[in-house]
C-alpha cells in the first residue's frame, strides 16, 4: 500500500499550477489512523473522490455517532425502536428455533457501534438458549469501548469479546468463528443499515459467505426503496450524522469553513443519497507516512463524497445474497416497507 506514495500523481502540484489552499491533516488524524489507513484514505480521495464513511467512526467520531444515535434512535416514550430492533423481535421465533440444538452458541455483532441495536434481541434469546460469547466486530476501537461498557453492565454473565475488522477488505478471521467445532453455532449479525454504506456490497457478502459454516446465520438489515424518488429533504442519519461527519472531516483535514459546502444528492451511478464536499476553492492535500510525502489536489467546483446510503430493491438484494453465494432462508419488512432483515445461510453447491 506504501507504494502508492512512491510515484507521482496525475494531480499533483506541478510548477505551473495556480496557488492551492495548504491541507495539512492536523496532528489527531495521524494519531486516528495507521498508516494504512491514511494510504487508504489518500487513495480514495485522489482515485474515487471519496473520504469512505467507515473512517469517520473513529477517534472523536466514535463519541459522536454514539450520541447520535442515543438522541434519535434509541426507543422513547414518544417513538418507537428502530426497525432493526424491530424486525429482530418480528424474525425472533425462527432465529431461535434454528439454533436449539446448538450446544455452544455465539453472536458476533459486525459494525457493532454501541451495541444498542441487539440488547432487546440479545436479553430474549438468553433466556431459553444462553449465549456464551457475544463478540463486537468494528472498525472503531473507540466504538469497541463503547460496546463492551455498555453490554458488561447489561449482560454480566455473558462472555464479551471484541476485535478490529474492516468487513469490506477481510474475513471474519476463522480463530473467532471457531470453524472447527462443530458443536458451535454463529450469529452473524450486520444491522443498522450499514450495508448500503458500503461501495462494494457483493464483496462484503462474500467476505461474510467465507466466514461462516454450514448451521450459522447471516442476519443482515437494510433500508429498501428507491433512492431517486428522495425528495429534497434530509432526516435522520442524511440529516444529523452528515452533519456531525462533515464537521469532522473539515476539522481533522484543515479545510476552512469558508473554503467549502455541503451537498445532498442522489448519485445516479452509484444510485446512493451521497452527501459531497464541494470545494469552492483550489485546495492540496499532503499527506505523510513514514517520512514520504504525498499531494492531492482538488480543484474549484469539484466534491468529494463523504456519506453513502444506498436503499435495496428487494428483488436486488436477494440476487447478491445469491451471488455471494448465500441460501435465503426468509426476508421480512417492517409495516412502513423502508427497511428489510434478511437472514441466510451458506448456499448448497
Amino acid at each position: 500500500m506504501l507504494d502508492f506514495f512512491k510515484g507521482n500523481s496525475r494531480l499533483s502540484s506541478v510548477g505551473s499550477m495556480p496557488i492551492r489552499c495548504p491541507g495539512k491533516p492536523i496532528a489527531e488524524f495521524y494519531s486516528i489512523f495507521s498508516e494504512a489507513e491514511i494510504s487508504a484514505i489518500a487513495q480514495s480521495l485522489e482515485m474515487s473522490r471519496e473520504i469512505p464513511l467507515k473512517y469517520s467512526y473513529k477517534g472523536q467520531g466514535a463519541k459522536k455517532w454514539d450520541r447520535f444515535y442515543l438522541q434519535h434512535l434509541v426507543a422513547r416514550w414518544y417513538r418507537s425502536s428502530n426497525p432493526e430492533v424491530q424486525l429482530l423481535a418480528q424474525n425472533f421465533k425462527l432465529i431461535h428455533s434454528h439454533c436449539t440444538t446448538a450446544h455452544k452458541l455465539n453472536i458476533l455483532d459486525v459494525g457493532a457501534g454501541n451495541s444498542y441495536p441487539v440488547k432487546t434481541f440479545v436479553r430474549q434469546f438468553h433466556r431459553f438458549n444462553p449465549i456464551e460469547r457475544y463478540i463486537a466486530l468494528d472498525i472503531s476501537p473507540e466504538l469497541l469501548a463503547v460496546s463492551e461498557g455498555n453490554f458488561k453492565r447489561w449482560f454480566p454473565t455473558i462472555q464479551f469479546y471484541s476485535y478490529l475488522i474492516d468487513i469490506e477488505k477481510s474475513c471474519i478471521p476463522k480463530t473467532i468463528v471457531d470453524c472447527e467445532d462443530e458443536n458451535r453455532t454463529n450469529i452473524i449479525l450486520h444491522l443498522g443499515v450499514t450495508m448500503g454504506n458500503h461501495r462494494n456490497r457483493i464483496g462484503v457478502l462474500k467476505n461474510f459467505r467465507y466466514s461462516m459454516k454450514k448451521g450459522d446465520l447471516l442476519i443482515v438489515a437494510s433500508e429498501i426503496g428507491s433512492n431517486s424518488q428522495w425528495n429534497g429533504i434530509a432526516r435522520g442519519g442524511f440529516k444529523y450524522h452528515v452533519e456531525q461527519v462533515y464537521a469532522g472531516i473539515k476539522r481533522l483535514m484543515a479545510i476552512g469553513d469558508e473554503d467549502c459546502e455541503l451537498v445532498r444528492k442522489y448519485d445516479e451511478e452509484s444510485d446512493s443519497l451521497v452527501a459531497n464536499i464541494k470545494f469552492i476553492k483550489d485546495y492540496e492535500f499532503e499527506f505523510n507516512v513514514r517520512g514520504t510525502d504525498k499531494k492531492v489536489t482538488v480543484s474549484e467546483g469539484e466534491e468529494i463524497t463523504i456519506w453513502r446510503q444506498h436503499k435495496y430493491e428487494i428483488s436486488e438484494l436477494l440476487q447478491e445474497v445469491e451471488k455471494a453465494g448465500l441460501q435465503l432462508i426468509r426476508y421480512t419488512t417492517n409495516k412502513y416497507s423502508s427497511n428489510i432483515m434478511v437472514i441466510c445461510e451458506v448456499a448448497d453447491f
